[in-house]
């Protein structure tokens, strides 16, 4: 996804992270100055629903505004490229056998 809140933002005459963290306010949603701070500059790694809502309605804008799909960005898994059971089974790490530590006795089993 490209996270596009600057371009919406200024869209609507906001240029400054500051003012749209006053608007949010206005509006009930209270954002910390860091987590402001990657909302405005960068992709935010995750977004509640419910504070893209609010941001959405203090913009006047469209989530599609905010938030655009970038499906070139997504790799599809072939079959070639998944494990299958036998595989899976080969791979598995050997088990692991506890081993006595010093003359104590090992747990039961």
């Amino acid at each position: 996804m490209k996270w596009n809140l600057r371009l919406a933002a200024a869209h609507r005459g906001i240029w400054k992270a500051s003012e749209l963290q006053r608007l949010l306010a206005e509006h009930g949603l209270v954002i910390s100055a860091g987590k402001m701070s990657g909302l405005w500059s960068s992709t935010p790694a995750s977004i509640k629903l419910s504070d893209l809502e609010v941001i959405c309605v203090a913009l006047g804008c469209e989530i599609a505004e905010v938030m655009t799909p970038e499906p070139e960005n997504v790799t599809r898994v072939t079959k070639t490229d998944m494990p299958t059971v036998e595989t899976v089974g080969q791979a598995a790490a050997p088990a692991v056998v506890p081993r006595s530590r010093g003359g104590r006795s090992l747990p039961p089993r």
